[in-house]
């Protein structure tokens, strides 16, 4: 009877989450490892609380050791770096128009990027796709 009682309690308190810091100073643009982050068992509102949630992600600023990781702070690595050519895609029904760009940001899958068109120098925004291919008006 005593177990159960016992058993009971620890399953009926609430799991209790903590928060996400940078075990050592992590650089802008550096892959995140398993090494880089710590978890400390106070709450910061805000900040990240699982370690899957920053491990493979890119730094987007500087995390300083011991502080906390917040979802601004990292994002999904870059695929495009900044003056870096890539193929512009306009789709609309059955057109497809494409072209030749430099980007003048940089970013990961998803992220929205400002190109340059090499052709007419018009400057775009767009989605930069998995193949790193930017994919502009939507």
């Amino acid at each position: 009877m005593i177990r159960l009682i016992f058993i009971l309690a620890l399953l009926a308190t609430p799991a209790t989450a903590g928060t996400l810091v940078a075990a050592r100073t992590v650089r802008s643009h550096a892959i995140i490892t398993p090494d880089d982050i710590a978890v400390k068992d106070v709450v910061v509102p805000g900040a990240l609380t699982f370690p899957e949630e920053a491990i493979g992600q890119e730094a987007r600023v500087v995390l300083y050791a011991g502080r906390p990781i917040r979802p601004g702070d990292i994002g999904p690595a870059a695929i495009v770096d900044r003056n870096q050519i890539v193929r512009l895609i306009y789709q609309s029904g059955s057109l497809q128009i494409i072209a030749d760009g430099r980007s003048l940001g940089r970013g990961g899958v998803g992220d929205f990027v400002r190109v340059m068109n090499l052709s007419s120098r018009t400057t775009v925004s767009g989605t930069i796709a998995a193949d790193g291919s930017v994919t502009v008006g939507y």
